[in-house]
């Protein structure tokens, strides 16, 4: 990187870190047994409008949660607001995702996101799971991406070394599920320029 580094690009009302462009990541699910989604000491951030997705997708994941996860819901519901005040999936015991299944080799895995796999569910699973390592946060009136840096996921930072695999392409679908095909190629339009100009 050279000295002249920028910290941040903008895209429309998009405010995008450098480090989201530099920073290399590929997800391992091998190395790390899916530790994110029973990790940390809340859950996942849910958008408003993403709380009806989870409950209409709720009767299909239903037989593959725990006893326990069933229970939290029951009682919660499928979401709560944390002690910051944002909108997350429910945990159990204070910190695994009510939608967390386990594999027969102990890895963890979405339910929702199987679901949607095996075409049960139009629901994906929300877009702060499908967008990480990046983070979005509403600044006014724009949203800002940043790299969010977790030990939990330091072999995907080997991994993405290894490949030479840059956050924003890893994340290539997930960033046009939120902000669409135009957003992204222009994002990448942007990478390219900074990289001419020796800026990243």
């Amino acid at each position: 990187m050279s000295d002249n580094r920028i910290p941040m690009i903008q895209i429309d009302d998009t405010i995008i870190s450098v480090d989201c462009l530099t920073e290399k990541f590929c997800c391992d699910l091998g190395a790390c047994k899916g530790e994110c989604c029973i990790e940390g000491d809340a859950g996942a951030p849910v958008e408003l409008e993403e709380v009806a997705e989870l409950e209409e997708a709720l009767p299909v994941v239903w037989p593959m949660l725990s006893a326990s996860a069933q229970a939290v819901i029951d009682r919660q519901g499928v979401v709560y607001t944390d002690e910051e005040g944002d909108l997350v999936t429910s945990i159990v015991n204070g910190k695994d995702c009510v939608f967390t299944c386990y594999g027969e080799d102990g890895s963890c895995y979405c339910a929702l996101e199987k679901a949607f796999r095996e075409g049960k569910s139009r629901f994906y699973k929300p877009i702060s799971c499908h967008l990480y390592p990046i983070r979005l946060k509403k600044i006014g009136d724009c949203v800002a991406l940043n790299y969010n840096r977790w030990d939990v996921c330091k072999m995907a930072v080997v991994k993405g070394r290894q490949l030479d695999l840059p956050v924003y392409r890893f994340l290539k679908a997930p960033l046009i599920r939120r902000f669409g095909e135009a957003w992204y190629a222009e994002l990448e339009d942007a990478v390219e320029e900074l990289k001419q100009q020796g800026m990243i």
